[in-house]
């Protein structure tokens, strides 16, 4: 990492891990960077005051790297021997040396490089080439190694099918003491799930985990990844342990779990057979107590069981007292309607970032939405098809027809008066038109002539028998509210009549009647 900055998120773990008086040297170790970078971190940490008190928000750390760190230009290696990559690599998989290869590529391709360039090349596609291995033991409560083993087919019990299953594994390094559980995927959420059943069942948390760097945990390599890191790292919070990734293919590094994997897949699950998935895990945790942790382990000479009991349970870190919940970082886009999409529903944000793509925390609870670090909203969980939206993060000009429903406008025309609040009904009464944005016609006029002068244009309207919004703004327009009205809203006694109506005598004459009769 020299000559780069470092991620935010990984400046953040730096200081965490200093914070815990973790050696410089094993942090570089862990974190695959230059003990002189950490050491330029170190220093920055202590100017600033990162050390004490708490630990330094992710924005407010991502604005002071910016200010005092500024990203250079990462430099970038050629290798002269890099168009042979493939031929090279096929021959190192077939244990040909060095000096072979150089001369197999001068003679068969034109490889016009030096031997040199070669070496320089292999020993950056395998830097741990003839190097010497030691077995390393750790102290009790120290650390754990995890990774995943393909456990074959096993029945589903929702569907009666078989599907490929895995098994999740847990060893303890220092009593070889391991929990396993079958699984039928390697996602993000089952593996944080298995890491909280293994540290509920084992009763602690060891100081360090070892995984591989499969996609749940890592991907691509240790550090470059934020979508799984952002979920790991939060379980790491919560339990307080760290996390300390093996390098891109070197399982030697957890050799433990490798062992204890083969482990269960020979002893356990080969030559079996079983109902489901569901029997073949409850057979499993019985067989982890009975048989693997009272086996005498190759390595150590002691029982895993035993030995756990014994020496290691009590150098574990104490579970929390509040339950880890599961949640995964996922990324996503804030479309024009001012919404992102999680699993088939829809959740608001503020509409000054459509367009932009935002960090989604997803729990069985809740989504928050994130943008540069800073949480932007909480929306509760809604199922597939639904809608989670605040009408705030819409356009201000365009939520005022969103905010005025028919039961919204009934309010307003009742705080302004009676009059208005019968004209109101009158109009969002009648069927089958929806008139609706008239009753907002006569609403906004409040603004302009006041609720007084509303009110009686809106009484003068009824009188008319004239419940409509151009009426009432006729109404106002030519000040008529405050002339007499009473004489056209009095009911008439007794009907005018008819101008040209005729009497029944008449009528019957016409068709032809006597009219002595």
């Amino acid at each position: 990492m020299a000559g780069r900055r470092l991620m935010t998120l990984d400046v953040r773990e730096l200081i965490r891990r200093l914070r815990l008086q973790q050696s410089q040297r094993g942090i570089a170790r862990d974190m695959g960077c230059a003990p002189k970078t950490v050491r330029k971190y170190y220093k920055l940490a202590r100017a600033h005051g990162l050390l004490k008190g708490p630990l330094a928000d992710v924005s407010a750390l991502d604005k002071l790297l910016d200010c005092i760190v500024p990203e250079p230009e990462a430099p970038v290696t050629i290798f002269k021997a890099e168009p042979w990559r493939q031929v090279i690599e096929d021959l190192l998989r077939k244990q040909v040396e060095i000096k072979v290869i150089h001369q197999r590529l001068v003679a068969e391709h034109g490889y016009a490089g030096s031997h040199s360039s070669v070496y320089r090349f292999i020993k950056h596609l395998e830097p741990d080439r003839d190097q010497g291995v030691i077995r390393v033991e750790t102290a009790p409560g120290v650390e754990a190694q995890v990774d995943f083993g393909y456990a074959g087919l096993l029945v589903d019990p929702q569907t009666g099918r078989k599907r490929k299953a895995w098994v999740f594994v847990m060893v303890l390094s220092h009593s070889r003491h391991m929990f396993a559980k079958l699984v039928f995927d390697q996602t993000i959420p089952t593996w944080l799930r298995c890491h909280v059943e293994a540290f509920a069942w084992f009763g602690g948390v060891p100081e360090r985990i070892v995984p591989d760097n499969l996609k749940a945990a890592v991907v691509r390599d240790c550090w470059t990844d934020p979508v799984a890191q952002r979920s790991y790292r939060d379980l790491a919070l919560h339990y307080g342990l760290l996390i300390s990734p093996c390098r891109p293919r070197t399982p030697q590094h957890k050799g433990k779990v490798e062992s204890g994997v083969h482990y269960v897949c020979r002893n356990f699950l080969a030559g079996r057979e079983f109902v489901d998935i569901t029997t073949a895990d409850r057979l499993l945790q019985r067989w982890l107590m009975e048989t693997a942790g009272l086996r005498r382990h190759g390595t150590t000479g002691w029982q895993p069981a035993v030995r756990f009991q014994d020496v290691e349970r009590d150098q574990l870190q104490p579970l929390p007292t509040v339950p880890f919940e599961l949640g995964q970082w996922r990324r996503a886009k804030l479309h024009r309607d001012c919404h992102v999409v999680v699993d088939g529903a829809w959740y608001s944000a503020p509409c000054r970032l459509i367009g932009r793509q935002l960090w989604l925390r997803v729990s069985d609870r809740d989504v928050v939405i994130y943008h540069d670090y800073e949480r932007i909203v909480t929306h509760q969980r809604a199922e597939a098809g639904c809608r989670r939206t605040n009408l705030d993060h819409y356009p201000p000009g365009k939520v005022a027809y969103l905010q005025n429903t028919p039961e919204v406008c009934r309010q307003r025309a009742a705080k302004i008066g009676p009059g208005v609040a019968e004209l109101v009904e009158t109009m969002l009464g009648d069927r089958p038109v929806d008139r609706l944005r008239g009753v907002q016609s006569v609403l906004r006029l409040e603004q302009k002539y006041g609720p007084a002068r509303l009110e009686k244009a809106c009484l003068r309207a009824l009188a008319f028998g004239e419940a409509k919004s151009w009426t009432v703004r006729k109404i106002l327009q030519g000040g008529l509210e405050d002339e007499p009205w009473s004489d056209l809203a009095a009911p008439a006694t007794a009907p005018r009549p008819a101008a040209f109506a005729r009497t029944a005598g008449e009528i019957f004459l016409a068709a032809g009647g006597d009219r002595h009769v």
